[in-house]
């Protein structure tokens, strides 16, 4: 039986990890061949996708910072009611990279980015702090590590000396019974879905922008997913955080879907306007390139001149970008992650 061990989800918190686990317990219950416990914090008891679960008394309800700080320390000093939890697993997958609890039995780690080493500026010390005391032990003793992209795995073999051959590259994938072109037309606006993270560089769109206005006056730009973003140039509109069904309609009506983001493990957003025959300008940082290909129109994201022009070529192509988009979006299924996962369970068994 493979153990899952989720103990530091927190519902609505946790952006494109969160995206990462739901899809992955739901293939692995599609196309998974193993037997599969889910191991459930009080805060996310109906978090396991329909695989076979088990909300555990042993860790504290934990919602805030502070609180998830208190039981993550309160599960580590007293790992006992835990291990006792996932005693029956022969291999058990920590998703959202923290060994909690750390079990002797052999371990899977997912790691999704090492941001708070490419760009530390961007991260208080007392989370730079954590980060290298938590996690980098958790990464450095799995037994395999599963990262999302190549991108991500050579920022690991060059900032933690990781062994290549303990890596396995396995990419995040979209759901194509959801993400479809629309038979809607779409209306004069950009679509940046990006929390106000400071490596989302909203500061440099919002320059981009106003030149994109000299030429386009008519168009807006929708900004979605949460967080404050302070006093907004004319034409731009913050929604917040919206239902996953609301965010497809948009990226199934929006003209273009602009993504200036300075670092990304993966880049989800991308890939899933691509699906729904989106024309995508994007930046051309981190693993954005290798996600993407061809299929967007890259540009420098530290250079607003550069966004402004992106967009505009991509504006006046729609059907190209579109076409290249849907083309780059087949290639990525959750059930061919979940398969290539079941595959890192099966070397440990």
């Amino acid at each position: 039986m493979i153990g899952i061990s989720l103990l530091t989800l927190v519902p609505g918190q946790l952006g494109g990890s969160e995206t990462y686990v739901r899809e992955l317990l739901r293939g692995l219950g599609r196309v998974g061949e193993l037997e599969y416990k889910v191991l459930l914090p009080p805060v996310a008891p109906t978090s396991a996708e329909g695989l076979p679960s088990e909300i555990t008394t042993g860790y504290r309800l934990a919602r805030t910072p502070p609180q998830r700080l208190a039981a993550m320390t309160a599960a580590t000093l007293r790992p006992g009611p835990l291990r006792h939890d996932l005693r029956d697993a022969s291999v058990v997958h920590y998703p959202l990279t923290l060994r909690i609890p750390r079990v002797s039995q052999p371990s899977v780690v997912t790691l999704v980015d090492l941001q708070h080493l490419d760009l530390p500026a961007m991260f208080p010390r007392a989370e730079r702090l954590f980060r290298a005391a938590a996690w980098h032990p958790s990464i450095r003793g799995a037994s395999r590590v599963i990262v999302i992209s190549e991108f991500v795995r050579d920022r690991a073999i060059k900032h933690l000396g990781l062994d290549p051959e303990r890596i396995r590259v396995v990419p995040l994938a979209l759901d194509h019974e959801r993400l479809r072109p629309a038979a809607r037309e779409r209306e004069p606006f950009l679509l940046y879905p990006a929390r106000s993270w400071p490596h989302k560089n909203h500061a440099r769109l919002f320059e981009a922008f106003s030149l994109i206005r000299r030429e386009r006056p008519d168009l807006r730009l929708v900004l979605t997913g949460g967080g404050e973003f302070g006093a907004l140039p004319d034409g731009v509109e913050a929604r917040g955080h919206l239902g996953w069904d609301e965010v497809v309609t948009l990226m199934q009506t929006a003209s273009a879907i602009v993504f200036p983001s300075l670092y990304e493990g993966f880049g989800l957003p991308p890939l899933e306007a691509m699906a729904c025959g989106c024309p995508v300008a994007c930046s051309n940082a981190a693993a954005l390139p290798e996600v993407v290909d061809e299929a967007a129109r890259l540009f420098d994201p530290h250079d607003p001149r550069a966004i402004a022009a992106a967009v505009l070529d991509v504006l006046a192509a729609p059907e190209e970008w579109s076409a290249r988009g849907l083309e780059r979006a087949r290639h990525y299924s959750w059930d061919t992650t979940a398969r290539a996962t079941d595959a890192v369970y099966r070397e440990l068994l």
